[in-house]
C-alpha cells in the first residue's frame, strides 16, 4: 500500500474529508509534494513554524542535542542543560515577576497545568474563560473552551466553568472571590482574530487584582513574535500572572510551557508533592530547538519586520469579495461572505500552490499566519495566487 492508502487505513481520522496533501520535504516557507509540487505555506502548521520549516539553526541545535542525550527522566528531577538554558531565555523575554517555567509537550498540556496551578494556589473552585475561546482539545482545555459545538459530545466536563464576552466590560463583574483564574487568549484565534482594546485588558487586570484572581494569558497562537511583539500582551499595557505558550515555541518541534512567579509555581511542590507530572515535558531535543528559535527571532530581527509584512498583505489583498481583513501582526483573518464562498477559494489556492485554511469558530474567514521569515516577494506571489483563486471560475 502507498502512503496515502496507509494513512486512510491505519491513522485515526479527525474528519471525513482530510486534505490528503502529501509532503516529502519542507524548507523555509515552502513544502514539496512527492513529484516536486511546491506549496507556499501561509499557515505555518497553524502558527507553529514561525522561523520557517527546518531553519538551519534549529536543525543544527537539534542534531547537536541528539549527539548528547535524549530522554533521561521525568520532568523536574535531573538537571538538564537544555531545559535550564531555555527557561532562562524565556524568563528574559518576560516581566520580572514571571520568573518560573514549567515545560510541557503541547499547548493543551500547558493549559491543563495552568488550570491546576490556579486552583492549587488560590484554593478556589471556579475558572472563567471567554465565549468562542479555544484552548485545546484535552478534557480540561476543552472545558474552558468557549464554543458548545465542540463540547456537547463530551459532557460532563469540568464543573465550575463560567464564560465572559471577550472585550466586554460589563461581564467583568462575573469575576469574584470564588474565581481561581480568568483564562483568556490575548488575541482570540479560532474566533477569527479578535483583538480587544488596551482599556479592556487593563480593566480585566484591575478586576482580577480586586478579587485575588489569577490572570492567565493563552499565548499559544499569538506568542513568539506572531503579532509584532514577542508576547501579544505587550501591546496592551498589562501583565498576566501566568503565560501559556507552545506552537511557535519549538521551531517545528513539540514543546509547550506555562510560566508564573516562583511563589505561585511552588504550589506544585507539596501537598501533594509532584503536584503536576509530565514524562516527556521539556524533552531536551525540543528544548534545544526552542532555544535556537528564540535566538533566531532576536538575532534576525524577525519580530520588527512583522508589521510591515502584514501591511503588505493588507495592501495587496483587495477584492470586491473580500469584506475586511482583521489582524494583529501576521495573525490575520480575511473575511468573505460565507464559508460557501470561501471554501472553493481555499481549495483552488491549494491547487495553485498556496496553502491557507479557515477558523474553527469563524468559517467565513481565511487564515493567514505565514512563517515570519516570509519575504516581500513571497508575499506578493502568495497574494497574486489568492486573487487568482478568487477570480477563477472554478471558485465561483
Amino acid at each position: 500500500m502507498n502512503p496515502r492508502q496507509l494513512f486512510l487505513q491505519h491513522l485515526a481520522q479527525t474528519t471525513d474529508f482530510p486534505l490528503l496533501i502529501e509532503i516529502e520535504k519542507a524548507e523555509g516557507v515552502y513544502m514539496y509534494g512527492p513529484e516536486g509540487k511546491k506549496y507556499l505555506d501561509l499557515i505555518a502548521g497553524i502558527g507553529v513554524s514561525n522561523v520557517g520549516h527546518r531553519h538551519p539553526k534549529v536543525v543544527e541545535a537539534t542534531k547537536a542535542q541528539l549527539d548528547q542525550y535524549m530522554h533521561l527522566m521525568v520532568y523536574g528531577e535531573y538537571v538538564q542543560t537544555p531545559q535550564s538554558q531555555l527557561a532562562k531565555a524565556l524568563v528574559d523575554t518576560l516581566p520580572e515577576a514571571l520568573d518560573n517555567v514549567y515545560l510541557v509537550n503541547s499547548g493543551s498540556e500547558a493549559i491543563e497545568g495552568a488550570i491546576k496551578l490556579a486552583k492549587r494556589y488560590t484554593g478556589r473552585p471556579n475558572i472563567i474563560s471567554c465565549v468562542n475561546a479555544y484552548h485545546g482539545s484535552s478534557h480540561g482545555a476543552l472545558s474552558v473552551g468557549g464554543n458548545e459545538i465542540f463540547k456537547r459530545a463530551y459532557r460532563p466536563l469540568l464543573p465550575g466553568i463560567g464564560h465572559i464576552v471577550y472585550g466586554g466590560f460589563t461581564d467583568l463583574e462575573k469575576i469574584n472571590e470564588d474565581t481561581a483564574a480568568v483564562i483568556i487568549e490575548t488575541i482570540q484565534g479560532e474566533a477569527g482574530i479578535m483583538v480587544a482594546c488596551s482599556t479592556y485588558f487593563q480593566a480585566l487586570r484591575k478586576r482580577c487584582d480586586e478579587t485575588g484572581t489569577l490572570l492567565i494569558c493563552d499565548e499559544i497562537q499569538c506568542g513568539f513574535g506572531r503579532t509584532g511583539k514577542f508576547w501579544a500582551f505587550e501591546h496592551f499595557g498589562m501583565e498576566p500572572d501566568v503565560v501559556c505558550c507552545a506552537k511557535g515555541m519549538g521551531g517545528g518541534m513539540p514543546i509547550g510551557a506555562f510560566i508564573a512567579k516562583k511563589e505561585v509555581m511552588k504550589s506544585f511542590a507539596n501537598n501533594p508533592l509532584l503536584g503536576h507530572i509530565t514524562t516527556f515535558g521539556g524533552h531536551p531535543v525540543s528544548c534545544a530547538a526552542s532555544l535556537a528559535t528564540i535566538q533566531i527571532l532576536q538575532e534576525e530581527n524577525l519580530i520588527d519586520q512583522v508589521e510591515s509584512k502584514a501591511n503588505l498583505f493588507k495592501k495587496l489583498l483587495v477584492h470586491p469579495k473580500i469584506k475586511s481583513i482583521r489582524n494583529k501582526g501576521l495573525m490575520m483573518a480575511v473575511e468573505f461572505e460565507s464559508f460557501e464562498v470561501l471554501k472553493p477559494i481555499i481549495d483552488r489556492a491549494i491547487e495553485l500552490g498556496v496553502i491557507t485554511d479557515w477558523f474553527l469558530f469563524c468559517d467565513d474567514s481565511m487564515r493567514i499566519a505565514p512563517p515570519l521569515i516570509i519575504t516581500e516577494e513571497q508575499i506578493q506571489d502568495a497574494c497574486k495566487i489568492i486573487l487568482e483563486a478568487i477570480n477563477d471560475p472554478l471558485s465561483n
